[in-house]
């Protein structure tokens, strides 16, 4: 049997994907400027056996909902909002195996700056850095990036293309393996014959020279994608060794892993070693009415209003426009395209109210709540398992840090009593420990088969 996985699904922010929840007594989501608070989380984590804390980040604010950032600062709707990756030594440095995946829209960072940063990362976690490649979906991003709004949505996906075309020849072939010889003897630190340009001329880079960073221990981190349009679904093909995926039922999150491992394999990649996790919240207490009685404890923390800020940011559609009992159909937007297609189009048995959708989201975003005692959380677990063929969850919390120690002190154990949770003493790189492999990419890669380019004449004549 497949054993579960976990990753814990957080935000370096006072609200992620339960807005509102930042209210509840017991909540600490506002020490998020505080280091104790992550490394808490982190040993906690490790403690649980966790594969990852996946970190999640936009560059913009929710500013769609009545025209205005107003509602998202009010209800603090993924704003005040800090740096994600800043959070990676600070947590690596108290863990030994724990992983970290970080979300880092490439539309707005230049990769040769980027590939310096994730090489930085990978050094100092031992091989335990994640990048979840997002093209960002925010048009105050765009705007407070110097642009009039955001390329359209498969124009991010092409920069995208060529994006990871740069850092793959940065990360994999500007530095042979040995080029670093640190030999005092002679004085050298690194042979320049075995440090090469990369010669990059394409529509949107140009990247002439070399890798700033000496090889890393997995070279390029573990990639993560979550883009579920065709395009994004195309992409990822080409490039996840994880996906993230979100659906309000089991027909539909099967459908999305259907889909992603079938293009997978067509790409040309083995489409069953594609690592596949579902959003879900767990809400979980040792009997099933401290767990139900907790359960309506959270929802009489959801904010409507927060929760409909958070839709219109995914979605580009302002829900301030329509009444509650509205019903939402789906609207083919540039912001999100999944969101609404989850909630609507993809279940057709289903007519959501605009009430209704905010009350969905309000409490754990767009997966299932999976409540009740450690036993029968971890028949639902396996069922969702068994019946979707994901191989693990993006847990996101509704509490911080309680809904994370639920789980880490009452299914954890629950699931490996029953021998289907992942075993905990692995040791390695975030790719060893998840694939069981060495710590590069599969030969078959793209970002191992990618060439450097040959250099222009004007080039070899300024050498």
């Amino acid at each position: 049997m497949k054993p579960i996985r976990f990753n814990a699904f957080q935000m370096n922010a006072a609200g992620h994907q339960s807005p509102g929840l930042w209210t509840h007594p017991r909540d600490t989501s506002h020490r998020y400027t505080d280091p104790d608070h992550w490394v808490e989380l982190a040993q906690l984590l490790e403690r649980g056996g966790f594969d990852a804390i996946f970190l999640a980040d936009v560059l913009g604010v929710y500013d769609v909902y009545a025209g205005s950032v107003d509602a998202a600062l009010r209800h603090g709707v993924q704003v005040p909002l800090n740096d994600p990756l800043a959070l990676v030594p600070l947590m690596a440095h108290a863990t030994r195996r724990l992983g970290f995946g970080v979300t880092a829209a490439l539309t707005y960072e230049h990769p040769y700056t980027f590939a310096r940063r994730i090489s930085t990362l990978d050094h100092l976690t031992r091989g335990r850095i994640g990048w979840n490649i997002v093209t960002g979906y925010l048009d105050s991003a765009a705007r407070n990036l110097g642009l009039d709004q955001q390329l359209g949505h498969d124009a991010r996906y092409d920069l995208a293309d060529e994006y990871l075309d740069v850092v793959y020849k940065l990360w994999e072939k500007s530095w042979d393996d040995d080029a670093v010889v640190r030999d005092k003897e002679r004085g050298v630190y690194t042979d320049p014959a075995r440090v090469h340009p990369i010669h990059h001329r394409g529509r949107h880079y140009t990247v002439p020279g070399i890798h700033l960073c000496e090889p890393s221990p997995q070279r390029t981190p573990l990639l993560y994608q979550a883009g579920a349009s065709p395009r994004g679904v195309a992409f990822a093909a080409r490039h996840a060794e994880a996906t993230f995926l979100s659906g309000p039922s089991k027909k539909i999150v099967k459908q999305y892993v259907d889909q992603a491992r079938t293009a997978t394999t067509a790409a040309g990649r083995d489409g069953d070693a594609l690592l596949v996790y579902a959003q879900a919240l767990i809400v979980t207490a040792p009997t099933e009415t401290e767990a139900r009685a907790k359960l309506a404890d959270y929802e009489r923390h959801i904010n409507i209003e927060a929760a409909l800020t958070l839709l219109s940011g995914w979605t580009g559609v302002d829900f301030s426009k329509l009444a509650l009992d509205a019903t939402i159909d789906y609207i083919d937007t540039d912001a999100g395209r999944s969101a609404l297609a989850s909630l609507s189009a993809a279940d057709p048995s289903k007519v959501w109210t605009v009430r209704e959708a905010a009350l969905f989201i309000g409490l754990g975003g767009r997966g299932p709540i999976i409540v009740g005692d450690p036993s029968q959380v971890a028949d639902q677990l396996e069922s969702w398992l068994d019946a979707t063929g994901i191989d693990g969850f993006n847990l996101a919390f509704a509490v911080a840090h309680d809904s994370m120690r639920d789980v880490v002190d009452l299914i954890v154990p629950a699931l490996r009593e029953r021998g289907r949770y992942r075993p905990g003493d692995i040791d390695g790189t975030l790719r060893e420990q998840l694939f069981g492999t060495g710590p590069r990419l599969p030969s078959q890669h793209p970002g191992r088969q990618v060439r450097i380019d040959p250099p222009l004449l004007k080039d070899l004549h300024a050498a």
